[in-house]
């Protein structure tokens, strides 16, 4: 069966504040970065210990500057990598149980279509700062090729 029954995922959160790329030249910057994502994710794991699921990691940093001024937003695909450092062995065992990732970024400026947004979402809009929101569920089904 694919993936393994799990009634923990999926699960999310919310981290305020800009994140750190991958690109960084301040490695203690990212390993604070990391370190912060881990705690974040250990509190909103319901689970003593790791998953052995296949997952999809979604990925989205909402972020705050004008329009057409984004040279200095981290590009989404540099903001893959801490996270799915950072989660490993707290919500997945291994990160080659990372089958699907979907990132990406959106302008706190910009318009929103509002429809189904999960109360944790909802906080980070909330909050009215910069925020990465986090969500890790089940990876769909390989045979599904859709």
């Amino acid at each position: 069966m694919y993936p393994p029954v799990n009634l923990v995922l999926p699960c999310e959160f919310i981290l305020p504040g800009r994140p750190v790329s991958n690109q960084t030249k301040d490695k203690s910057k990212l390993q604070a970065w990391v370190k912060r994502v881990r705690q974040a994710a250990r509190q909103s794991w319901a689970s003593d210990r790791p998953d052995n699921a296949f997952v999809r990691i979604r990925l989205t940093y909402y972020f705050e500057t004008r329009s057409g001024n984004e040279d200095s937003v981290p590009d989404s695909d540099n903001i893959i990598k801490p996270v799915r450092t950072a989660l490993a062995s707290v919500i997945y065992e291994h990160d080659y149980q990372v089958t699907d990732v979907v990132s990406r970024r959106k302008n706190l400026n910009g318009s929103f279509r509002v429809k189904g947004m999960s109360p944790l979402l909802a906080e980070g809009f909330i909050q009215g700062v910069e925020f990465v929101h986090v969500r890790i569920e089940h990876a769909p089904d390989p045979a599904d090729l859709g």
